[in-house]
């Protein structure tokens, strides 16, 4: 007996198949993520969506590659508010935080769940490297900027230092936890300035402060 199935949905069965599968981990996690699934919910033959991810792993990979696009083009667009490189690196910083509130579920899917391996799914490791490299760029041109020697040398680690504090900023903040913990008010509303400030100071030259117009820009953050 022919399976009976609904019209393809008009944004084709590929966009479709990832809408249902966003809306899937949304609800219930990632475990409850299956391509027959998908295939249920859309009303269309269980094969249709293996035409265009031939496992689960490979619809996984795509979220999670298009997460870290839109994760980069976020930090682009946020350094660009600002000219000089200093000022420019914290609003990429407040770039971070202000995507992590507009945009859990891509955030969750970069950072919360185990990603499919890179060497079988070279796109999404492309992108998220991508997205690592504006946010190094930008360390890089700060210390060009400032004169230091051999800055390609330090511009990974310190991008990983500037990714690492917001990373653990935006988690604790959006966790319960820090509920728990009972602090004021005041230091939680002033706890991204600070990790701004602190993190401007420790990308100077020894003996350097951060500029005034960084700490403008950090204050009014």
């Amino acid at each position: 007996m022919a399976v009976r199935t609904s019209p393809l949905p008009p944004e084709g069965v590929r966009e479709a198949s990832l809408r249902v599968a966003m809306e899937i981990i949304a609800a219930e996690g990632p475990e409850s993520l299956s391509l027959r699934e998908v295939a249920r919910r859309l009303g269309v033959s269980h094969q249709a969506p293996y035409k265009y991810f031939p496992s689960r792993e490979h619809l996984i990979a795509e979220l999670v590659g298009r997460s870290f696009v839109a994760f980069g083009e976020a930090l682009e667009a946020a350094a660009a508010t600002e000219l000089e490189p200093g000022p420019s690196l914290i609003a990429m910083g407040q770039g971070y935080l202000d995507f992590v509130a507009r945009h859990p579920f891509e955030y969750r899917m970069m950072f919360s769940i185990p990603l499919p391996p890179a060497e079988t799914h070279p796109e999404m490791a492309q992108r998220a490297i991508s997205a690592f490299q504006r946010l190094r760029e930008g360390v890089l041109r700060l210390h060009r900027h400032h004169g230091r020697p051999d800055p390609e040398s330090l511009a990974d680690q310190d991008a990983l230092h500037i990714w690492a504090t917001m990373h653990g900023l935006a988690t604790i903040l959006r966790h319960d936890s820090i509920e728990v913990i009972g602090l004021k008010d005041s230091v939680l509303q002033n706890a991204p300035m600070h990790a701004f400030i602190s993190l401007a100071a420790a990308l100077l030259p020894p003996g350097q402060t951060p500029s005034a117009a960084a700490m403008e820009i950090a204050g009014r953050r």
